[in-house]
């Protein structure tokens, strides 16, 4: 067996599973009802550009933002970490092939099934736009299913690389949920009571210090929004950051935040793994 043979495994598995059946089913309810309803939030400033660009933006990025890293999350805390609890992982490690060809393996077939999610749930919302929008912008449309698919990538690497590190599946599922619930709603809590304490005027945004502005920004679902908006200018109608102006931060930085968010957790999934005692 070898890192591509442990790759076809984890997506055929999926298959077999219906897990790849049951993924596509959520993500093309959920992504195609954002874009039935043609919906553009309510901004401090009135949207200028193409409304129907940006009403097909946001249908895809309410997905994006919260329906990704739950899915990535679902599926990857018990790929590692279910294996060893169960014992299948000794079958698989009897094979001819390396611990790190097993970890990446898994990282690699988990970000192929959400991927495969992904793209029919943004079809979807493609159909409904090319049926019932003035206008359907294919080139933003490519892109961000693509910046979707990478960070669908952050979140696999995280998840799989946290049920690396550990041999309870129970662990994994509390820390699966720990990382949600930190990334998506503590964190700008966090930075919110930091910002308190530190920041002596906080409605004067070149009062905030740059380490404080940095671990916004860190936040993995503000680094993919950032991405998107380096790449997709229609995007900023739609997603504003205040700090952003008046700091040494720019947009592009967020795809070096996702590739950290990926190249840290592999780095230390593969090294805990290729420690761990399973046998």
């Amino acid at each position: 067996m070898s890192l591509a043979a442990v790759t076809k495994k984890e997506f055929q598995d999926a298959i077999r599973s219906y897990t790849l059946l049951g993924l596509i089913v959520i993500f093309v309810a959920i992504t195609g009802f954002w874009a039935a309803i043609h919906w553009i939030p309510e901004m401090g400033d009135p949207v200028t550009g193409n409304l129907d660009t940006i009403a097909l933006l946001n249908s895809m990025r309410q997905p994006a933002v919260y329906l990704v890293p739950l899915v990535a999350l679902v599926v990857g805390y018990k790929a590692v970490a279910g294996e060893r609890e169960h014992g299948s992982i000794r079958l698989t490690l009897g094979l001819p092939n390396t611990r790190s060809d097993i970890f990446l393996g898994k990282i690699i077939g988990q970000t192929a099934v959400v991927s495969v999610a992904i793209l029919f749930g943004y079809s979807a919302a493609a159909l409904i736009a090319l049926l019932t929008y003035d206008t359907f912008a294919l080139a933003a449309f490519v892109v961000y299913t693509l910046l979707s698919m990478l960070y669908a990538l952050v979140c696999i690497s995280i998840a799989v690389s946290f049920s690396a590190s550990t041999r309870s599946l129970q662990r994994a599922i509390i820390g699966a949920g720990g990382i949600y619930l930190v990334v998506l709603i503590l964190w700008d809590s966090i930075v919110a009571v930091l910002t308190i304490v530190f920041v002596e005027n906080p409605s004067q945004s070149d009062t905030f210090p740059d380490w404080l502005i940095a671990l916004f920004y860190m936040n993995p679902s503000t680094a993919f929004a950032q991405a998107t908006r380096a790449v997709i200018p229609a995007t900023r109608e739609i997603t504003v950051f205040p700090l952003l102006e008046a700091s040494f931060w720019v947009d592009w930085y967020g795809f070096i935040v996702m590739g950290l968010w990926i190249l840290i957790p592999l780095a230390l999934g593969n090294f805990l793994f290729n420690r761990a005692n399973i046998l």
